[in-house]
């Protein structure tokens, strides 16, 4: 069996024009999908990022919110109720809005204003530079640096600014876990602050944060919120539920899988030609081997090592071009979303896999009707 690998490898090597368009082709395949499926998940990432940088373990909320960025705002009375729950340790009100704010050029830029527990400041992100003790002064906020920040100007501590008509002043900077998705830089400020300066609705809390005792007590938690009309949410449930709002009510899940799933169709067609095409050069040979005495599952075993061979080769490229163009383009354009992780290279291997098996197929379909009398007789 060594052996007829090894013969197996030098038929495949030997035509090198046919060799390097198989792994050409599932290269391509792997390349597209990798990327398809990495921007996607770059994408799901920033989508969650308001709940990943605020790193509270539940969240209450309005039954109908689907997404952070759909909040309806809750009753003060949500806030005592939900305190007076047992199991709870910590809960704090939080303010989701938006703001426009007017640069120092004149220029407007849309932001959104995140308004944290003035006791707690529970759901700050990181400060790199600052005094965080000034944000209770009566126009404080602080800049969050990330790729959108240069949108105002990347103002510095001590700068000042206008939102919605009130002084505004960079009293800190801080470092989030993520960047947002759609472009909008972010400012973080006290709940009082944010309340107070921002058109408000009737109501002005956008979701309560809170940490349990223990995991034990979550699913008591849920249970009496849910009693009061409303829904509690660890941070992975809420994570997901941002996701599936994504991947299903905005069709962008579903854009997505059509272009892996035509990057997979133009994969699978490419080997698969090249590599009938391949045999069917080289019928003659395995007809040779099977006259000589080359059981069938041996040439199955030679065709299913020529197809895997390239398949896996191509697979490695493709990850390696994909993965380097990703890293590129997030050195360049401060944006970009993809991000790669070992769920997408799966996905790619057994994109992989079924490649190499529908080129082995139709391979092993025709050696095996080979009979070596028409070999010899050619």
């Amino acid at each position: 069996m060594k052996g007829l690998l090894k013969i197996a490898l030098k038929l495949l090597a030997n035509d090198r024009g046919k060799f390097f368009t198989l792994i050409l082709g599932v290269t391509f395949a792997v390349f597209l999908m990798n990327q398809m499926t990495s921007m996607f998940a770059g994408i799901m990432r920033k989508s969650t990022s308001n709940v990943i940088n605020i790193g509270a373990k539940m969240w209450v909320m309005d039954p109908s919110v689907d997404n952070d960025r759909s909040s309806i705002p809750l009753p003060d009375y949500v806030l005592d109720y939900v305190r007076s729950i047992k199991g709870v340790a910590m809960a704090v009100p939080i303010y989701f809005g938006s703001g426009l704010v007017k640069l120092p050029d004149g220029r407007y830029q849309g932001a959104n204003i995140i308004g944290l527990d003035d006791t707690t400041l529970f759901g700050r992100p990181p400060i790199i530079k600052g005094d965080l003790n000034k944000i209770y002064n009566s126009d404080a906020f602080i800049g969050v640096v990330d790729s959108d920040y240069r949108k105002l100007g990347s103002p510095g501590i001590g700068s000042v600014l206008s939102i919605n008509d009130h002084r505004a002043v960079i009293v800190a900077l801080a470092k989030p876990a993520s960047g947002g998705l759609f472009g909008t830089p972010t400012l973080y400020t006290t709940y009082t602050r944010a309340t107070q300066d921002l058109p408000q609705t009737r109501y002005s809390m956008s979701y309560i944060l809170l940490n349990p005792k223990s995991n034990a007590d979550i699913p008591y938690i849920q249970e009496q919120v849910k009693k009061l009309g409303y829904k509690a949410l660890t941070q992975k449930q809420f994570e997901k539920t941002i996701e599936n709002f994504y991947k299903y009510k905005t069709g962008m899940g579903t854009n997505i899988m059509i272009m892996t799933f035509i990057s997979f169709i133009v994969g699978l067609s490419i080997a698969g030609q090249t590599f009938y095409a391949f045999v069917l050069e080289n019928l003659e040979k395995f007809g040779a081997l099977k006259a000589i005495g080359a059981k069938k599952y041996e040439l199955m075993a030679m065709i299913l090592f020529q197809a895997s061979f390239t398949s896996f080769i191509g697979y490695g490229f493709g990850i390696m071009i994909s993965s380097l163009m990703i890293a590129i383009s997030k050195a360049r354009i401060p944006n970009y979303a993809a991000i790669v992780t070992y769920q997408n290279m799966l996905i790619a291997f057994l994109m992989v896999v079924l490649i190499a098996g529908f080129s082995s197929y139709i391979g092993i379909r025709k050696v095996l009707k080979i009979e070596p009398f028409d070999v010899f007789r050619g």
